[in-house]
């Protein structure tokens, strides 16, 4: 895998500059799985100790971001939050995602005078936000939050795979895979599948009734 660009903190330092003396990147993981939670992040860099090797966390070897998740939990001010499957399947993704963001800002243990947020839907936060699309390959404290957010979540799934191992959660992280789908088909859902997910509804709806009695 080629080396990630330098990613450098032009829009948080113009931020800055125009009076938002705190400026804090969110993200979330997790949205298009068919099990376990989304989890998302809020990170406000320290400008002198940003992390080396920012960037999307997807193109990022697991080993590296584990080791930037701990570089930036030592650096920067960082919040997170994760909604369950039974809520998202209550509010709908979409819902629960931009929830999941209010959270994690609402856990950073300073108040932002602005975020930059990945993608181009904006939460409903208590400070201006700016929606930047594919921020977290741009923009560092996007990067940090959607590295910290992604290990956070991959960590969920490893454990939920402890007690639910038939459905490969330690690889898939509750995304639909060969393995995953098969499993959901023979033995249906677990309690942390997403059920109002079309593959997942449709699999606990061909079960035999007394199966899932």
């Amino acid at each position: 895998m080629p080396p990630l660009p330098i990613l450098k903190p032009k829009r948080e330092r113009q931020l800055m500059r125009c009076g938002h003396g705190t400026v804090a990147g969110l993200d979330e993981v997790g949205r298009g799985p068919l099990a376990g939670p989304v989890v998302a992040a809020a990170v406000v860099l320290d400008l002198k100790r940003i992390p080396k090797g920012l960037g999307d966390s997807k193109a990022i070897l697991p080993e590296r971001r584990e080791e930037l998740f701990l570089e930036i939990l030592a650096t920067s001010a960082v919040g997170i939050a994760s909604i369950p499957a039974h809520e998202i399947d209550r509010r709908n993704i979409r819902q629960a995602s931009l929830h999941a963001m209010c959270r994690a800002l609402d856990a950073l243990p300073c108040r932002p005078d602005v975020a930059l947020v990945d993608g181009n839907d904006p939460p409903n936060l208590p400070c201006p936000v700016h929606t930047v699309i594919k921020g977290d390959a741009s923009i560092p404290s996007i990067a940090a939050a959607s590295i910290v957010a992604k290990v956070v979540r991959d960590r969920m799934m490893r454990r939920l795979a402890e007690s639910y191992p038939v459905y490969g959660f330690t690889t898939n992280v509750g995304y639909s895979t060969a393995t995953h789908l098969s499993a959901l088909s023979t033995g249906g859902p677990c309690p942390y599948h997403r059920r109002s997910f079309a593959p997942v509804r449709i699999a606990d709806a061909a079960l035999p009734e007394e199966h899932g009695a």
